[in-house]
């Protein structure tokens, strides 16, 4: 199957934008949408702000790939549904996105892997139907958060934007590759 990972990614930096270290962010200091955590655990272990301030689109590539792409599966589920749970994944953790997409295929949420089973439900669904349920769920539960008077405008705009763009990538996928 062809990735769209590139795309998913220039998509999804869109969104994320360069380095910030906003006080009402968890994350801490972030670049390209990449935290100061996950910068140590994947390139430098002593990192400092600085350092992620520094970071280079290169190095987040690599850390997107494997922490939130390859993680997901993506590569193997229907277009759209990779970007949608892909994007939801950066945003608020593959453990939540996982979980997410099980429950939306019908599928017990005992865990939050992506597996075979995951994959094989994916693609015996209405690929458009499933990229809503997603995308709802994950407006649904960013509202819910503390944070939401801070960053409800951004977040609200970006779940809007991914929701109509995944929906174009499952109306623009082969019909082959929705009905493997």
């Amino acid at each position: 199957m062809h990735s769209n990972f590139d795309t998913c990614l220039s998509l999804l930096l869109e969104h994320e934008g360069g380095y910030t270290n906003h006080p009402s962010d968890p994350g801490g200091p972030t670049n390209f949408g990449i935290t100061i955590e996950d910068y140590r655990r994947y390139v430098k272990v002593n990192a400092t702000a600085a350092d992620v301030r520094r970071m280079k689109l290169d190095e987040a590539k690599i850390i997107y790939r494997e922490k939130y792409w390859d993680a997901q599966r993506c590569d193997e589920l229907p277009p759209g549904t990779n970007y949608a749970i892909f994007d939801y994944g950066v945003n608020s953790g593959i453990r939540r996105s996982g979980k997410v997409l099980r429950r939306a295929l019908g599928l017990p949420v005992d865990s939050s892997d992506v597996t075979d089973v995951v994959v094989t439900a994916a693609h015996t669904v209405d690929v458009k139907a499933l990229v809503v349920d997603i995308c709802d769920e994950r407006l649904h539960f960013l509202r819910s958060l503390k944070t939401w008077p801070v960053f409800g405008a951004g977040w609200g705009r970006r779940v809007r934007e991914v929701k109509s763009t995944a929906l174009k990538m499952a109306l623009d996928a082969p019909t082959m590759a929705r009905n493997q």
